[in-house]
């Protein structure tokens, strides 16, 4: 994996924990966003909540 490819997972995951209101200290949301990293960075991608809207300039 590049140095690249972990910044974008960073920044989605970021994403991910803003929009769905992750606690990333909750099992449960550590097992979504695992499964999560696993689509993005190994399967078949990963998709960003329905309805999102990225912020200008991001």
């Amino acid at each position: 994996m590049s140095k690249e490819g972990w910044q974008r997972w960073v920044a989605h995951q970021t994403m991910l924990i803003n929009e769905y209101r992750l606690v990333p200290i909750e099992p449960k949301a550590r097992k979504f966003l695992e499964g999560e990293m696993e689509k993005f960075l190994f399967g078949t991608g990963a998709v960003k909540p329905e309805g999102f809207v990225a912020p200008p300039g991001g």
